[in-house]
């Protein structure tokens, strides 16, 4: 449901926040392969659609920075092949309503820190890296390492007019005072001043061409059944970045709003805003935090913001399409180099002599594949390490600590429960305590070759805080490899339910409900008693 209240507040975010994805949408749109017009296009469609069905109600939608580094890659790689770039933008919008259908939008809270961090600075300097020779004025289409070094290798191949108007707009970006950037965005800015100087000054510079002012023509992308093996794990790579992007911006909108988004509705907002965009030729995108967070602070509080800002940004394409085709393509590159910059995650690096070793690792890593690589083998190269080194962590914290049961100082001779010094010192209580699992687990069993020497064990898993299916196999072979030894076996649980789960699966063949207790007093004085009865 559009709310229609704040009416105004809502015009202005839209507006506002359309202001500062009008520079954004050229440029990715260029920086894409697919052209300016497909910026622009992208940035309406998927905005009004993922608005109208998505989660999050003052989300704006758009091309972001990871997703034009993906397609650009697909579109160079193969041969910018229109048909199987928008075939590509389709199915991951199917993926991502496949997504939200099967409600694994809350697994993004999943994705540690450092590979957010990783990942966000590796495609800031991929932007950075692809834009060096645009701003220059060198013509290259390449991965970002050989944009730089192409960009080295040319400096004698410098077009000193785009060099200036890249310069005069990294200057308007970075150092607009930020009373004058909150009336009106930088980057527009930058476009007005950069695209004005061209035309007075007649500067033979390569501009963005022809934009069509007009509405975009249907087109169904086909391509071979040959192709759709290489398309579908591409756009299963442009879905899960999407879809990530998307969640993340939804969680900053939360923060700001005090409101809770609904994750898998939100990705079936965005699967189904994909899927219109390739239908038109647009370029594909994601909620976008910049827009998102503008769109918010000037008022808009709900989808109604979202349909303002596609409407706007109709409105220029009808009416200042002949003007925006005389924008710099230098201009362009100077944009989004600031925008490359801001995407670095400076809050990581400010801490980065205080943050754990293994943290800066992950994030380490990440950065390097993500840059020299692919962006979803460094996602989840990412999450693998950060997850081996929580295991590592977490079974550096487990306890095991084994204790002899001191002989009891008076022992009464006539009493048949009574047993001797030599008996009493033959009872061992293994105590675990923290989380036994499967990167516990050995060092768990690693103790048991310290129990052979005895006749009874105990042992006390009452402080154990989880149990996994690994643990529970370490904890047969343990009680078998002391039953083999002809040593006999109690296990003390904290409480019935957790006894009785772990007999289910399997410990019933190792031990009778006999030799299970509740505390370690009462298995110590029954081992005692069965002891003293041999």
């Amino acid at each position: 449901m559009i709310n229609f209240k704040n009416i105004k507040g809502n015009i202005y975010g839209g507006i506002t926040s359309g202001i500062i994805a009008l520079p954004l949408a050229l440029a990715f749109g260029v920086a894409s392969g697919l052209g300016a017009s497909a910026g622009l296009w992208g940035s309406i469609l998927l905005c009004l659609f993922a608005s109208i069905f998505g989660g999050t109600p003052t989300q704006i939608s758009g091309p972001t920075g990871p997703i034009i580094v993906v397609i650009a890659a697909i579109a160079t790689t193969h041969g910018h092949n229109p048909n199987l770039v928008f075939m590509t933008v389709l199915l991951a919008g199917v993926f991502q309503i496949i997504f939200g259908l099967l409600k694994i939008g809350k697994f993004v809270n999943f994705v540690p820190y450092p590979v957010i961090s990783g990942f966000m600075s590796g495609v800031g300097a991929i932007i950075i890296l692809l834009q060096l020779n645009s701003l220059a004025g060198i013509t290259f289409d390449g991965s970002p390492a050989q944009s730089l070094l192409h960009f080295v290798t040319s400096l004698n191949s410098i077009h000193f007019q785009s060099l200036l108007l890249g310069l005069i707009t990294l200057g308007i970006v970075f150092f607009t005072p930020k009373a004058i950037d909150s009336k009106i965005p930088a980057p527009l800015i930058a476009l007005i001043c950069g695209t004005f100087l061209s035309i007075s000054l007649n500067m033979n510079v390569a501009t963005i061409g022809n934009i069509p002012a007009s509405f975009p023509a249907f087109s169904l992308p086909m391509i071979s059944f040959s192709q759709l093996k290489i398309v579908i794990p591409l756009a299963l790579t442009l879905a899960v970045l999407g879809a990530i992007d998307s969640l993340l911006t939804s969680i900053v909108a939360d923060s700001l709003t005090k409101t809770k988004h609904n994750s898998n509705k939100e990705l079936i907002g965005q699967g189904i805003g994909n899927i219109i965009v390739s239908l038109f030729g647009g370029l594909a995108g994601s909620g976008a935090t910049m827009r998102t967070v503008t769109n918010i602070r000037s008022g808009g509080n709900s989808r109604m913001s979202g349909i303002i800002h596609a409407i706007f940004l109709i409105f220029v394409v009808l009416c200042f399409a002949p003007i925006a085709s005389k924008i710099p393509l230098a201009v362009l590159a100077g944009i989004l180099i600031k925008v490359g910059v801001s995407i670095i995650d400076y809050k990581f690096l400010k801490i980065l002599r205080a943050a754990p070793k293994s943290d800066l690792a992950v994030m380490f890593f990440v950065f390097l594949i993500t840059v020299l690589d692919d962006l979803i083998l460094a996602v989840g190269v990412g999450i693998v390490l950060s997850s081996l080194l929580f295991a590592h962590n977490i079974s550096n914290q487990m306890n095991v600590k084994i204790k002899e049961i001191e002989p009891e100082e008076k022992p009464v001779e006539d009493d048949e429960t009574s047993i001797d010094e030599d008996a009493v010192n033959h009872i061992m209580v293994m105590h675990i305590k923290g989380v036994f699992f499967f990167g516990s687990a050995s060092q768990v069993l690693a103790r048991v070759e310290h129990l052979f020497d005895t006749k009874h064990v105990i042992i006390d898993c009452q402080s154990i805080k989880s149990f996994d299916i690994s643990a529970v196999f370490a904890l047969e072979e343990m009680i078998l490899r002391l039953q083999d030894d002809d040593i006999k076996v109690s296990v003390v649980f904290n409480n019935r339910k957790l006894a009785v789960n772990l007999l289910r699966m399997g410990l019933i063949k190792f031990i009778t409900k006999d030799n299970i207790f509740f505390s370690v007093e009462t298995a110590v004085e029954k081992a005692k008693l069965k002891m003293a009865q041999e």
